[in-house]
């Protein structure tokens, strides 16, 4: 049995680019959050993935810890481009020359699970998220997946969701653009207890590949995404992979607002759900089970 990431597309390669706002961070209304103070400072992310370039430039000074679970050593060299991807979209740290992520002064533990060829021992995976526990992260970000369902994995899910960790997950990139009504699974965001995120376009229509069940919960912008990768480039790139880490960073921004506003931090990971639904806008003429409760926004006011 393998875990992994499929059909994720890499559109273009570029050695440079010239610092603007992303505009899938412009269409979210993330800025508010920034002008707000909300920025990621003190918030730990996990990001389990093919690994990353610790030495980009974007990222270097975000990742605050690397492990490397394939092979039990600290290297967590990127040679698939995916990981990297993922960890720019949640902290890019918004230098010159370079790109944001949501939250760019978040802390990033890069927890390599997958091989270079981007897949993985559901195993590895198991003990990244054991590890991540242990090390109280606020969030997991999981772009990545599996046929399969393992006990020992939902019970694991659990546990984190019980120690007030958010698990997000890519619903998958199975769909061939049908309207909705056939159901596609990808574990572990299948699981109740994980966040199972899809994709649309700049357009807010639903990206062709994205799975649709009923347990999916949201949608993110993922198709032609700007982001880090290996060897101080960047790529554009589309997938359900995408648009999980817009949600793991739009969830530590939201999180550190409750506990501004609230003075203590969220009694429960429904908690913090819950505010993160308050921030999703329902799209137009889209199934449900594509969009599960729609597309995250920030609310002000909310």
């Amino acid at each position: 049995m393998q875990f992994g990431i499929s059909n994720f597309q890499v559109q273009s390669i570029s050695e440079k680019v010239e610092y603007t706002l992303t505009e899938n961070i412009r269409l979210s209304n993330v800025e508010k959050l920034w002008e707000l103070g909300y920025d990621g400072e003190g918030m730990h992310i996990a990001v389990l993935d093919t690994g990353c370039d610790v030495n980009h430039k974007c990222l270097k000074d975000r990742i605050v810890e690397t492990k490397n679970f394939v092979n039990g050593t600290d290297d967590v060299t990127d040679r698939n481009g995916h990981g990297t991807h993922v960890a720019g979209i949640i902290a890019g740290n918004q230098c010159e020359g370079g790109i944001s992520g949501i939250a760019p002064k978040a802390s990033l533990h890069i927890y390599k699970v997958l091989k270079d060829d981007g897949a993985g021992d559901p195993l590895h995976i198991i003990r990244a998220i054991e590890h991540a526990i242990e090390q109280k992260v606020d969030v997991i970000n999981m772009s990545l997946g599996g046929k399969e369902a393992l006990p020992v994995m939902k019970e694991l899910i659990q546990k984190a969701i019980d120690n007030g960790i958010s698990i997000v997950c890519a619903s998958g990139n199975d769909a061939r653009g049908d309207s909705g009504d056939k159901d596609e699974i990808n574990y572990p965001a299948y699981y109740r207890e994980c966040i199972s995120v899809g994709s649309v376009t700049k357009k807010q229509i639903a990206s062709k590949f994205s799975n649709s069940n009923f347990n999916v919960d949201l949608v993110a912008y993922g198709s032609d995404i700007c982001s880090c990768y290996p060897n101080n480039k960047y790529a554009t790139c589309s997938g359900t992979s995408q648009a999980t880490p817009m949600v793991s960073g739009f969830l530590v921004l939201l999180k550190q607002k409750f506990m501004k506003e609230f003075g203590r931090e969220p009694e429960c990971e429904s908690e913090l759900y819950a505010q993160l639904i308050k921030h999703t806008k329902t799209l137009k003429n889209v199934d449900r089970r594509v969009q599960g409760n729609g597309l995250i926004y920030f609310r002000e006011g909310e």
